[in-house]
Parts: C-alpha cells; structure tokens; sequence
C-alpha cells in the first residue's frame, strides 16, 4: 500500500451499545476495523440513558487506531459519522463537557407527556410538519422534559448545546462546530420535513430552546476539519444509521426497500423528492439531503430485534452466545405454538404502544429453550411483515428487501423472512452496510465519487433467500401471531 495516497475513508459508526471506527478502500474493501462497547443505565423502569463522556472516549480510541492503521492522517480523504439517531446529549459550550446524561432513543420517560399532547389534539400538526408522531422514541419530548427535570441545563443559559449524538462528535473532533445532518434532524420531531429547518411552533410545543439546537447541513460535503489525530482531516459525510444502510444497500430509486436488524429493526423504502404521508403510522423522514436538496423515505420502526437476543443471553441465561439462536432453532420443526411478542421497550411501528409489555404465550411442559429461542427470531419476519402490511396500504409495498445488520449473519432468520413475507430476501456479503453507506457519504463529500450513483461501486456481492413455505402454513404461523400481539396491545390499553 503506497504511504502517500489520499484515499482511503474513515468511518465512525456510534452505536447504541459500541462504537466502531473502520477504514475502507474506494473499491469497498474494509480494510480494518475497531470497535469498544457502550455501557447503557437503566435509572428507573423504561429510562435508557448513555455517558455522553464514555461516548467520546472511546470513540476517540477507536479512531485514533484506525489513523494509525491507516498509516497517518494525511491517507485519509475524509471521515464519515453515522449514528444512533433519536439519542439526544447536552454539553457546555464553554467547557465542552455533559450537562447530563444522553437519554437513548429506547427510552420511554416521557410516554405521558406524548400521550398528553396527543389528547389535546398535536398529533395531526406534528405530523403534518415533521412526518413522526407524538411517541417517546423521537428526541424533542426528550429534551423538553430535561429542561423541565434537570436545572443545571437551563441555568447554563447560552452556554447550553444540545444534539444528537453526530452533533457531539462533530463538537469534540473539531473543537466547537456544531451542526447536524438533516436525517438526524428529521428524526427530532423539531425539524419541518418540507422545509428543513428547525420549526419555532414545535420547538414551543415541547419547550426546546432553538437557540442550543446545532445548524442544520447535507449528508456530504466538508463540515469542518479534526487535527485530533495530527494533519488536518475533513469531515465529509454524516447521517442516521438507517438512512447510512439505505445508502450502504443502494436503494437509491424509489420502492426499493432496506431492513436493518440490529438493536431494533428499521425499514425504510426510497418514497422519491415529495414526503410520503401514511395513513398507517408510518413515519415520513429524510433519506439524504445534498446540495440542499432532500429526498424521502416511508420508515417503520421496531424497538426490540438484536437487543431480544441479548436479552435471553445476558438477563435469562437462555443462551451462551447470540449464534447458538441459529443452531438451536433448526433443531425443532417448529416453535411448538409459542409465540414472543418482544415490546421490552413498548411496541413501535404499527402499534405505537409505549405501555406494552413484552409477552411469551403458548408454553407447556414440551416447550424448551429451543422453542423459545425460535421464537424470538420467528418475531423478527412477524414484526417485519406487519410492517410490510402497513407499508402496502399506504400504496409502498415491497417487492424485496435487502437486510443487513448484526442478526441476519443467521441464514436460519433470513430465510424465515423470505418465507413469511413471501418474497425475495437479499443479503449482502459485507453486512456492516451502515458504515459503507457513511463511507459512500464521505467519498462524495471528499470529491472521490461524483455522487451517490458512482459510489455504489463499492457495493460487494449479494445472496438471495426465496421463499420456500406453503401458504397454510405462513397463513396459520401469521394467525398465531395477530392472537399474540393483540393480547399484548389490549393489555397495554388497560
């Protein structure tokens, strides 16, 4: 490898529970790869919180290995930033420290206040302006309700930042600049999705001060330079996580759909340059945003996949490892009539039940931990295809879906998506899409690529699952299922 090209990408892609930086080649190639986990605390039943401290620290580890491996800054063309989206982090503009800690996007604390101003009727203009509803999950109840708890956030006054979780990266590489992506900020419930800027009603709405809130910028472009690794590094290309896998996936035309399994299950399909509006409790967002320009994407949204795994490893005991889900699934023809309903963090799209409680129902003296653990992946197709029913509704169905993310490494799981759904499954080789979608970003945004079109020449192969199960059987499989979430949805209701 020569030392003196400039063309390699560097990526730092945050996540909910690690943070990972790797090194790719304009061709695609991974060429290395780091990663430390992230600690999340639970304070109280349905509070998620991060140390927004932690975050940067160990980020900054893992960045600084992959400009060593590089062979030094001056290799690196740019540098891409994806992220846990609606996590939302409050710092000092003046010490450059938390304020508090980061409230995750699973959190749930201020599900009343949602519920409230639902009540009193905002559902319909938080919609209209910003194509999420009045849920948890989305940052600016969050925010507001940390002004309201937390003093020390209104007593620092003008020195108050806050931002998603891209915004306090970019703070600390490069020493004060502080801007957001409009994916990320289409996911606050503070920015208008027609306009992209920040919306003065919303922001009264929920008690957010503008004036803390980052500028709002495209996907790809030059944002600012870190000298925290020696020469000067540009940071060239930002957006959520699941807008980075659409991109890592290509889907780059409308209709063309991505899902990504990782700590929760997001499925975005390419809507085109006008937002999509759902009548089925779909969300409308960003897809990217260059040259000023955005283009849309319809999104569905589930809070528990990956995270259901390490539930039954670390909480249960019920496994040893995440694999042994795929070994111990094939080793029963079916999931003996259980059926888990994972709402661990309520119930996402299309439900919106932040009350719900997750669920294992049909056991009996036969079932054992095989039973249980097909069934927990059996969850990740019945999730994905209530979604798919929505989706269709609103006019956007799906004709294949590309899947990625740290669950579909398990052929047993892709396949059973391809059977429940009744279409194509395709999977790519490399899995770790929303990184390659970041560095796509980058290279555009470093001049490496003309745009999105050219980039995809780091795309690598794919495999395709085809759906293999009769109908009866998917029709009576789907049938349990509804039994199963029903039950959850009424309970929550009570």
């Amino acid at each position: 490898m020569p030392n003196d090209a400039n063309d390699l990408i560097l990526v730092i892609d945050e996540g909910t529970t690690s943070t990972r930086a790797m090194l790719f080649a304009t061709d695609g190639r991974c060429i290395a790869s780091e990663a430390r986990a992230l600690d999340q605390t639970y304070p109280r039943a349905g509070w998620v919180e991060h140390d927004a401290a932690e975050i940067w620290r160990k980020t900054l580890r893992v960045t600084a290995a992959m400009v060593a491996q590089a062979g030094g800054a001056h290799r690196i063309a740019g540098i891409g930033i994806t992220n846990q989206r609606e996590t939302i982090v409050f710092w000092d503009r003046e010490t450059g420290e938390p304020l508090a800690p980061a409230i995750v996007w699973q959190d749930r604390r201020t599900a009343a206040t949602c519920r409230d101003l639902r009540e009193r009727g905002h559902e319909a203009e938080v919609q209209a302006k910003t194509g999420l509803l009045l849920d948890p999950y989305f940052s600016a109840s969050k925010i507001g309700w940390a002004m309201r708890e937390w003093p020390q956030l209104a007593d620092a006054g003008a020195r108050l930042a806050i931002g998603t979780v891209d915004s306090w990266l970019i703070w600390k590489l490069t020493g004060g600049l502080h801007v957001t992506d409009a994916t990320n900020a289409s996911r606050t419930a503070l920015m208008d999705v027609h306009t992209g800027s920040w919306d003065d009603g919303l922001c009264a709405l929920f008690g957010v001060p503008r004036a803390a809130l980052p500028e709002i910028v495209d996907c790809a472009g030059r944002f600012g330079e870190t000298t925290a690794f020696g020469a000067a590094i540009s940071i060239c290309g930002i957006a959520g996580d699941q807008q980075a896998a659409a991109i890592g996936q290509a889907c780059l035309s409308p209709g063309q759909t991505k899902a990504t399994f990782g700590t929760g299950a997001f499925i975005l399909t390419h809507a085109g340059a006008t937002p999509p509006t759902s009548g089925h409790r779909m969300l409308s967002t960003v897809a990217w945003q260059l040259g000023g320009e955005r283009t849309y994407a319809l999104e569905g949204s589930v809070f528990v996949a990956g995270s259901l795994v390490q539930w039954l490893r670390d909480t249960l005991g019920l496994i040893g490892t995440a694999a042994e889900t795929e070994a111990l699934a094939r080793s029963v023809p079916d999931s003996g009539g259980v059926y888990l309903v994972p709402a661990l963090s309520g119930l996402g799209a299309p439900w919106w039940e932040p009350n719900a409680r997750a669920s294992i129902s049909g056991l009996s003296f036969a079932t054992g931990k095989a039973h249980v653990a097909r069934a927990a992946l059996e969850a990740m197709a019945y999730q994905a295809h209530d979604l798919k029913t929505a989706f269709a509704a609103d006019g956007i169905d799906w004709h294949s879906l590309r899947i990625d993310g740290g669950m579909v490494a398990n052929d047993w799981m892709a396949q059973d998506m391809a059977d429940l759904l009744g279409i194509a499954v395709e999977r790519p080789r490399f899995a770790e899409t929303t990184a390659l979608g970041a560095a796509m970003l980058a290279g555009v945004g470093a001049g490496l690529f003309a745009g999105l079109e050219d980039a995809t020449t780091m795309l690598g192969e794919v495999e395709t699952f085809t759906p293999s199960q009769g109908e009866d059987e998917r029709q009576t499989r789907l049938a349990g299922w509804k039994a199963a979430v029903d039950a959850v949805v009424a309970e929550s209701k009570r």
